[in-house]
């Protein structure tokens, strides 16, 4: 006979497959915040620039490039300007779906990009960087909540 399987909670809310309204509302929440980190960071790299800039004068390994990959689905070259690839950024961001957006600032902060988020999406399996500053941990798992105390006691992002 198999056992069923313990739920897995996040955030104190209930993981489960479908997604449930509290995890949807959830993760709207957060999608609200990092939308809006992005949207900050990007007008902060253009910020001064003239719109009319031809987008061949960013080179690839600046920031401003670097996060509209991120959110756009393709890249830009030459005959395109700014102000081209700012509408185009400003609607893919405001488009993007929850899932996009959990995968995408994952690298995002991870190349430090943008900055962690409050809270971290649930439901999803995998990111590149846990992107968010509150733990993650189901708060009924003393042992657990115990080894993460004492790992955070040193981490950086406590200081």
């Amino acid at each position: 006979m198999r056992k069923k399987k313990e739920p897995t909670f996040a955030y104190g809310i209930e993981i489960t497959k479908p997604f449930s309204k509290e995890m949807y509302d959830h993760n709207d929440m957060v999608a609200k915040e990092m939308r809006l980190n992005i949207f900050k960071q990007w007008n902060a790299l253009i910020h001064g620039i003239d719109l009319d800039t031809d987008w061949e004068d960013f080179g690839d390994d600046e920031s401003v490039v670097k996060l509209q990959k991120l959110v756009c689905y393709s890249g830009y070259g030459s005959g395109y300007t700014l102000r081209m690839v700012n509408d185009e950024f400003c609607n893919e961001l405001n488009n993007m779906a929850n899932w996009q957006l959990h995968e995408e600032y994952s690298y995002g902060c991870f190349e430090r990009l943008l900055p962690r988020t409050k809270y971290m999406m649930i439901g999803f399996d995998w990111c590149k960087h846990d992107y968010g500053t509150e733990v993650l941990v189901d708060p009924h798992a003393k042992v657990v909540n115990k080894v993460v105390d004492r790992l955070m006691e040193n981490s950086i992002d406590n200081q």
